[in-house]
């Protein structure tokens, strides 16, 4: 796809200086973009590569404009101007409108003449697939699921029964929504009964789902993620969570069962939630790498509870001694008393 600057400037909503009528046909980053690209400066720390950028086109704020070699583009916030203009030239895998031969369709389903369903593609009785949605090959659909308008499951995806996907959501290659719930309790002689995990899973609207992410059914009552949820590459949710919508949830991170997940929150790679009882968390938490919440948060800002990292030797003698500090307190506060 070839754009001009000025039709490209039309869909951001950005002031144009220079020459409108530059053909764009991809991106670059600022440092390695060539002609017929377009790129952006969105942090101070890349400023000084911008008088030497080799791009048709930059999209920056006002205040960069003057040292823009090539044809600019103003805008009030760079990065989000340059994620709507990726999407003008981001390739999809094409998958025409219909039925692969190859595709196993159960009793009672409705799969609408728009949807496209790839090779080896298997629905279960009494699914419904909307229009404009899109499943790609080997992918399995259980039964009774709703696979709302323009969504898009890739290949391989593996999707249980009594799941919705919502309108324009995506689940990626690997991930596996509808699982049972790790739900098991011992009995009188030691073994491990497991509890039936009999809900399902509502995903909502435009919601995305990484590579190998996994999203338990309820136990009893649904989980649900709500609309706008952004879930990166091998994220497990367990049963009954509550993700609230337009939260953010980064590579490896792990949320227990009946957990619950405000709005606008973060969960940065490789953080998690779980405790000995439910985890309630409000919105706009931000939770930094590596850091567990074991209990509710019920005010918003940014949590961290990692160790920083230190040499091998080092870290291993300072970690024996957080086993002293409670006693090291304890003479602290005797002294005190004391004094």
């Amino acid at each position: 796809m070839t754009l001009t600057v000025a039709e490209i400037a039309a869909r951001i909503d950005a002031e144009v200086i220079g020459d409108g009528s530059t053909p764009i046909s991809g991106l670059g980053s600022l440092g390695q973009a060539q002609s017929g690209q377009i790129s952006h400066l969105s942090s101070a720390s890349y400023r000084d590569q911008l008088p030497a950028t080799g791009a048709s086109a930059v999209i920056l704020a006002a205040a960069d404009a003057e040292l823009c070699p090539s044809t600019a583009l103003v805008v009030d916030n760079p990065y989000l101007a340059f994620a709507r203009a990726s999407r003008l030239f981001a390739r999809h895998p094409r998958l025409p409108a219909g039925c692969h031969e190859s595709v196993v369709i159960g009793d009672d389903c409705h799969i609408d003449t728009d949807a496209a369903l790839g090779a080896n593609v298997v629905i279960g009785d009494g699914t419904s697939v909307a229009a404009g949605a899109r499943i790609h090959a080997n992918t399995v659909v259980g039964e009774r699921c709703v696979i709302d308008e323009d969504a898009v499951l890739f290949s391989n995806v593996s999707i249980y029964d009594d799941v919705k996907i919502g309108a324009r959501s995506v689940v990626h290659s690997g991930s596996v929504i509808g699982a049972a719930g790790f739900g098991f309790t011992p009995g009188p002689d030691g073994r491990l009964e497991e509890i039936a995990q009999i809900g399902g899973v509502k995903i909502g609207t435009d919601v995305s789902i990484g590579a190998c992410s996994t999203v338990d059914c309820g136990a009893i009552d649904d989980t649900v993620v709500e609309d706008g949820v952004k879930i990166d590459n091998q994220v497990q949710i367990g049963h009954n969570c509550r993700i609230g919508a337009h939260t953010l949830i980064c590579g490896c991170v792990g949320i227990a069962g009946s957990t619950t997940i405000g709005r606008h929150c973060v969960f940065a790679g490789g953080a998690g939630a779980g405790g000995d009882k439910p985890v309630d968390i409000c919105d706009g938490v931000i939770v930094t790498a590596r850091t567990v919440i074991s209990q509710s948060v019920d005010k918003p800002g940014v949590y961290s509870g990692t160790i920083i990292f230190h040499e091998h030797g080092k870290w291993r003698r300072n970690a024996l001694r957080f086993a002293g500090l409670d006693e090291l307190f304890r003479r602290v506060k005797q002294l005190e008393n004391r004094s």
